[in-house]
């Protein structure tokens, strides 16, 4: 193997030229470590990563479009991450999901240097690695208000107050929203737990629905309901669903100014 083919290939994703230029200053000084790509917005980070795959991402939190947080869930966690920010409030989600370092603007080399140490210590697989994000890409308490998803090249933002319902299918969970489904790589279960409760509901094993959308219920055969939302659509209800239906909308329905 040549010495080009052992370099940690990375990129660097920040929408300030200032911090770009710092990190690109520490690295001069590693040639062991290869900038394949600058990107100064969440977009261009999801492009970046999926078409030149690095080892290591220098990611901030904070940017235009899309947060570095929603970046990771496009495109994944296997690689070594290493968050740069100037906000401290999100260090325990960035360790959450086993992030290498967290480097807190302004940093000195010294501490860029350590960061770096352990880079080299999670690519030689002496680190334990990432996990999916689940619900650490959020603080406690609160709930998802978009979701991100990304369809080949082309990223999706849904507004959560776009979201008819979800649909369980193994593996993935299809979003419908305004007309249109779109696939996301997570589980239903996870979704529903981002989600918030008093708008969004699981009526069934396979279906969480937002409530705004619900306009009846019918009785569909012995014992069994249909739930027909406002566009038309009509989804199962499972028994244990029905109950908390009945109950969340009695409770809506008495609730002050209902």
């Amino acid at each position: 193997m040549s010495r080009e083919e052992k370099k940690i290939r990375a990129v660097i994703v920040d929408d300030e030229e200032l911090a770009r230029g710092v990190l690109r200053e520490f690295l001069s000084a590693h040639p062991e470590v290869e900038i394949v790509a600058e990107c100064a917005d969440g977009f261009q980070a999801v492009k970046a990563v999926t078409e030149l795959q690095p080892d290591l991402l220098f990611l901030d939190v904070q940017m235009p479009k899309l947060t570095g947080f929603e970046v990771l869930e496009l495109i994944g966690t296997d690689r070594a991450i290493v968050f740069v920010t100037a906000y401290d409030e999100y260090a325990l989600r960035a360790f959450d999901i086993h992030a290498v370092d967290y480097l807190l603007k302004p940093f000195a080399a010294g501490r860029f240097e350590t960061a770096l140490q352990r880079v080299k210590q999670r690519l030689a697989g002496t680190v334990p690695p990432p996990t999916e994000l689940s619900a650490s890409a959020r603080k406690p308490q609160e709930y998802l208000e978009r979701i991100v998803v990304r369809d080949g090249t082309r990223v999706y933002i849904i507004p959560i107050a776009k979201l008819d319902y979800v649909e369980a299918q193994d593996d993935y969970v299809a979003l419908s929203t305004e007309g249109k489904r779109h696939l996301k790589q997570q589980t239903i279960q996870s979704l529903e737990e981002a989600l918030d409760p008093g708008r969004f509901l699981r009526i069934h094993r396979s279906y969480i629905v937002n409530l705004e959308r619900v306009t009846k219920i019918e009785p569909f055969r012995k014992d069994n309901h249909v739930l027909v939302l406002s566009n038309g659509t009509q989804l199962p209800v499972s028994r244990s669903g029905y109950t908390r239906l009945r109950a969340m909308l009695d409770q809506r329905a008495s609730a002050p100014g209902a």
